[in-house]
């Protein structure tokens, strides 16, 4: 190509590229426009290389080999290799530092960087979330166990599945883990000792899908159609558990009962069983 373009480039938070840490700074001295060079450049070592630095045509595509936080840049340079949407630089001029990641994307980055924890305290629940509670309960049961499936496809053919596996690993590196942990160890203080091997599954998967709906509401109107389940257009199918994820409450169900968990041990504060 003879023709310059302009694209999109991701390092980490502090402006350093992601691949060494110490390479390239694309923030540099906090000047734009300035100029970065691949240290070692080589382009007949092709786009996915440390001959040539990369950088997307679209935001969402730089996230092969970045992840969240990250910095972001509009970058312009030759094209030495790859293809519209990977190329391969040997120089690039960084023209500026794009502040607004949430609109860069289009996706709730500002919160997949910063998840809510719905157990930081403790709350009783009112007759409106156990509205939600059904509602997430006729729903989590027209779609069986695929609620994660659901939306890991969904998110996967509408962002990329780089995209979706970092959001997916900051949830549940800040949040997700330690809730899952805390509503199984709160529903097995509750069951007999004798049936707890019989509704750990259930149980615990309950507890995970809402962790997943939380990840697909990030996602917001990026997806427009969410995958075996059907809604309206523009609805998100999995809001009540998302609803109740930000009231402070979180759901299991073991296959008998469903449980709603709130506060920082997840103390059970409703429970129900099936009619």
């Amino acid at each position: 190509m003879t023709d310059l373009v302009q694209c999109y480039k991701l390092a980490r938070p502090d402006g350093w590229d992601f691949y060494s840490g110490k390479t390239i700074n694309y923030r540099g001295e906090g000047i734009f426009p300035h100029i970065v060079e691949c240290p070692n450049a080589n382009s007949k070592l092709g786009v996915c290389s440390r001959g040539v630095i990369h950088a997307s045509i679209k935001a969402n595509d730089c996230f092969v080999g970045a992840k969240i936080p990250c910095s972001a840049y509009k970058v312009e340079g030759l094209p030495r290799c790859g293809t519209k949407e990977k190329y391969g630089f040997t120089e690039l001029t960084v023209l500026k530092e794009i502040a607004d990641l949430d609109s860069l994307f289009g996706w709730r980055y500002e919160e997949a960087c910063n998840p809510l924890n719905p157990l930081r305290q403790k709350r009783k629940p009112t007759e409106k979330h156990l509205e939600l509670l059904r509602q997430w309960a006729s729903v989590w049961a027209s779609v069986g166990d695929s609620v994660g499936a659901s939306v890991r496809a969904s998110v996967w053919a509408s962002v990329g599945d780089s995209v979706g596996a970092s959001v997916r690993d900051s949830v549940w590196a800040s949040v997700g883990a330690s809730v899952g942990a805390s509503v199984g160890d709160s529903v097995r203080a509750s069951v007999r000792d004798s049936v707890w091997d019989s509704v750990w599954d259930s149980a615990w998967d309950s507890a995970w899908d809402s962790v997943r709906a939380y990840i697909g509401y990030l996602f917001g109107s990026l997806v427009k159609s969410w995958k075996y389940i059907k809604h309206e257009p523009g609805q998100y199918p999995f809001q009540p558990a998302v609803d109740l994820w930000k009231a402070g409450l979180v759901p299991s169900y073991d296959g008998k009962t469903w449980r709603l968990h709130s506060g920082k041990k997840a103390t059970i504060v409703y429970e129900a069983d099936d009619d």
